[in-house]
């Protein structure tokens, strides 16, 4: 019963984040991709081989954004936005459901609620999660990468669905999974460190109890704690392993010259340098932290609820 609730909670709590921050989304697709069509903010001229080569440094968050509202419009901010809610219901519910029966049946193996349940049973719901959606994905990312100007007919999700398989085939639909398996590493740090920072909290309210009894009661500072600590745990993680994002968005755009994890990851940095594999992070941060601090304070509230 808990788990449907809390499952149902993130889909909710999933549907509206993704709404409300489908424009960063965007910003952040748009920043990550190869093409320089945005890039215009500063040149610098370089020589590659005798040949005198224009190096274009890309536009920040605010100036990206910028351009898509004036030679795209306000409603490219929302591209490959009917994906996006339609994957979040399965993509929540299917990562949650395999978080709490992994961590049920490897609470029996392992230490109850140790590091290594925590790590295991977030990398097995990554890897659930990732293969039986990444196919929206993808669609998502083209439609959010398909820049086109005022007044010109924008594809559809049907329509990318039609040129993936015309193109590539079923296995078109799964570009880029690699470099979403390699994104588990950013779930499972974010759990360990939410996990730890949870029971530090919980042991130092135990420790002000002088009567050393048992408080089971939570309070609204509780759940505040909560949030700081998935807010904490998730800049951690996303810092650490954001490259991650680029390389999946560069898999994933058509007609790219990107062709697997280590050879994206080899070009990028032989070509644009390391810095590349950050771009989009601001915006990333901010889109993700938030929803991330509300989901997690949420799902402890509802299994507090249910278990009280």
């Amino acid at each position: 019963m808990v788990l449907l609730y809390d499952t149902v909670f993130y889909i909710c709590g999933g549907t509206v984040g993704a709404i409300l921050t489908c424009p960063l989304e965007v910003v952040k697709t748009r920043l990550q991709s190869s093409s320089i069509t945005l890039c215009i903010s500063e040149v610098h001229l370089s020589t590659v081989n005798g040949a005198s080569v224009a190096r274009v440094a890309p536009p920040g968050p605010l100036h990206c954004l910028r351009l898509i509202l004036e030679k795209e419009g306000p409603r490219s901010l929302f591209r490959g936005l009917g994906p996006n809610l339609i994957g979040v219901a399965p993509s929540r519910a299917i990562y949650f459901a395999a978080y709490s029966s992994s961590k049920e049946r490897l609470n029996c193996v392992f230490e109850p609620d140790s590091t290594q349940v925590h790590m295991t049973s977030a990398g097995i719901a990554g890897f659930t999660a990732i293969t039986a959606t990444n196919p929206i994905w993808l669609i998502k990312t083209r439609l959010q990468l398909d820049a086109r100007k005022r007044g010109e007919r924008r594809m559809n999700a049907f329509e990318c669905v039609r040129r993936v398989y015309q193109t590539d085939g079923l296995r078109g639909f799964y570009r880029g999974m690699s470099a979403s398996y390699a994104g588990i590493s950013e779930t499972v740090i974010h759990f360990v460190i939410y996990e730890s920072i949870k029971r530090r909290l919980l042991e130092a309210k135990a420790a002000t109890h002088m009567d050393g009894a048992e408080d089971t009661a939570k309070d609204a500072s509780d759940f505040v704690g909560m949030m700081l600590a998935a807010a904490t745990s998730k800049t951690c993680a996303t810092s650490i392993a954001y490259p991650h994002e680029v390389l999946r968005t560069r898999l994933r755009e058509e007609g790219t010259k990107y062709r697997s994890f280590f050879q994206s990851l080899s070009l990028v940095i032989r070509e644009e340098s390391y810095r590349a594999l950050y771009r989009g992070l601001t915006t990333h941060l901010v889109r993700q932290i938030p929803n991330t601090a509300v989901m997690m304070c949420t799902y402890e509230f509802v299994v507090y609820l249910l278990e009280g």
